[in-house]
């Protein structure tokens, strides 16, 4: 015992020090020391179970169990303690709860996740079937050790303090390819679409899309166009069909007759870039994908946030929290749920020009799309880009 309270008054002086400490220690000795735990929040005791081996009484754990002979197979036994301790150690499933920490060092931010979000991201990564035998953070892990350098399309003016965390953190080159903004298209808007677009006032119509893979379950998908209802704007909302039914098959009850003359649910394809770029259309719903984002920051609808996986989360607490470009749809922490009051009192705060939020993230988005525009940037970032690579290759 008196080693096991030597380590722990170390461990409290570390812990002065702001440093978190993971104290192994024999389970049953656990409420002996507690009591010299000065900082419970930082020092987090492990118990660790001590197996039964031939010739050690049931029950031992420490050399005050047992006279001076038996200490060999107490060694022995302890001994039989590492996958235990090795299973803390070199753990590679972090709890939800962990992932909702952000790491030392980690950028002052907004960016963070709730409860729901770090639990859908602690099933992603220790999915086994990422591939043959392999779990996505396992895959993640290997490709990053093997590396030399890694790329990203991003720009130190939006998420230079991440990418400076990470190389530091990861000992790993970080190499920016810059915003690289979608080519303008040169076909011309669907006349389906042009023609529905054209009877509404300037930049007073919603436009709703969640990329080719989200999909709403249908209490969530019916949520979604009730509170699009709510607004009494015109709204054009091509989200995915829930799953196993066509998008009329899944309209709430009596929705379509009501809003027949400014509303059309569509579960196709569209041509986003064209319809984002139109008149008539002043705010767009997205997932955040990085590829719809690209579209919608060069143009100048307003954003309405609603994340669904993985980087789509970190892009929404980026653009709504760091940069004030848009703004999220309000959901449960526990539950991830959100609902159609949630739904219109966002698109309602951006819609609103004399709202201070409105005005905020009007501004701001105008800032950072003439930023994006700024003649010269792309092929500046572009051609760092090309001359990090070839380094590499020296």
């Amino acid at each position: 015992m008196g080693y096991l309270t030597s380590f722990l008054h170390i461990s409290n002086k570390l812990a002065e020090r702001g440093h978190r400490i993971f104290f192994t220690l024999p389970s049953k000795t656990q409420s002996k020391v507690q009591q010299f735990n000065l900082h419970s929040i930082l020092i987090t005791f492990i118990p660790i179970a001590i197996p039964q081996i031939e010739g050690l009484p049931n029950g031992t754990e420490t050399t005050s169990d047992i006279p001076f002979p038996l200490y060999r197979n107490l060694r022995r036994a302890m001994d039989l303690t590492e996958p235990a301790i090795e299973g803390y150690l070199f753990c590679d499933e972090a709890s939800p709860d962990a992932l909702m920490e952000p790491a030392p060092g980690f950028p002052s931010s907004e960016i963070k996740l709730y409860k729901h979000e770090a639990r859908v991201i602690c099933e992603i990564n220790n999915d086994k079937e990422f591939g043959i035998n392999v779990k996505f953070v396992e895959r993640l892990i290997m490709t990053t050790d093997e590396c030399d350098a890694i790329g990203f399309k991003s720009c130190r003016e939006i998420e230079g303090a991440y990418c400076k965390f990470l190389e530091k953190k990861l000992k790993k080159k970080i190499i920016l390819a810059g915003p690289v903004l979608p080519v303008p298209p040169i076909s011309s808007l669907d006349e389906k679409w042009k023609k529905w677009l054209d009877q509404f006032k300037p930049k007073s119509v919603i436009y709703c899309a969640f990329g080719s893979e989200a999909r709403l379950k249908t209490d969530q998908f019916q949520e979604l166009l009730l509170g699009f209802e709510l607004t009494g704007l015109p709204f054009l909302a091509v989200p995915k069909p829930p799953i196993g039914a066509k998008a009329e098959e899944a309209l709430p009850e009596g929705f379509a007759e009501r809003t027949a003359k400014r509303g059309v649910v569509y579960g196709g394809w569209v041509q986003q870039q064209l319809i984002l770029s139109h008149s008539s259309v002043g705010c767009f719903m997205t997932h955040c994908g990085s590829g719809s984002l690209s579209e919608a920051m060069v143009n100048e609808c307003q954003l309405v946030l609603m994340s669904h996986v993985d980087d789509q989360i970190i892009n929404t607490r980026l653009m709504g929290g760091d940069l004030r470009v848009g703004v999220e749809v309000e959901k449960g922490d526990e539950d991830g749920l959100f609902t159609k009051e949630g739904v219109m009192k966002a698109v309602k705060l951006v819609m609103d020009g004399d709202s201070e939020i409105g005005r905020e993230v009007a501004a701001n988005h105008g800032k950072w799309r003439d930023f994006l525009l700024k003649k010269g940037l792309e092929d500046c970032y572009i051609g760092d880009f090309v001359q990090n690579l070839g380094s590499l290759l020296e």
